[in-house]
C-alpha cells in the first residue's frame, strides 16, 4: 500500500469517527418524576387490609384499602393527601 492510500484510510477513518460523534445523542440526566413512597404502617380488619405511606420529599401521605370477598381481592380504594408544614 502506498503513502496515498495510507492517507486516504487515515482521512476517511477520521471522517467517519468525526460525523459518529456529530450523531451521537448526548447523555442527559432525566428527572425522577415518580414519587418513593416509603412504607409507615399497616393493619388489617376481618376482610380488609390498609396500608400508609409516606413520600418525604413532597410531604405526601397515602392510604389504600383493600377488600377481599371469596378467594381474592375484590377492591383497591387509595386516598392522597399533602401534610401540613
Amino acid at each position: 500500500m502506498n503513502v496515498r492510500g495510507l492517507g486516504l484510510v487515515a482521512a476517511a477513518s477520521l471522517a467517519t469517527l468525526a460525523l459518529t460523534a456529530a450523531l451521537t445523542p448526548f447523555a442527559r440526566s432525566q428527572i425522577q418524576a415518580t414519587p418513593s413512597y416509603v412504607p409507615i404502617g399497616a393493619s388489617s380488619s376481618g376482610n380488609s387490609s390498609t396500608v400508609w405511606f409516606h413520600e418525604p420529599s413532597s410531604r405526601r401521605a397515602l392510604a389504600c384499602q383493600t377488600v377481599q370477598q371469596g378467594s381474592g381481592i375484590s377492591s383497591i380504594q387509595c386516598v392522597a393527601t399533602k401534610l401540613p408544614s
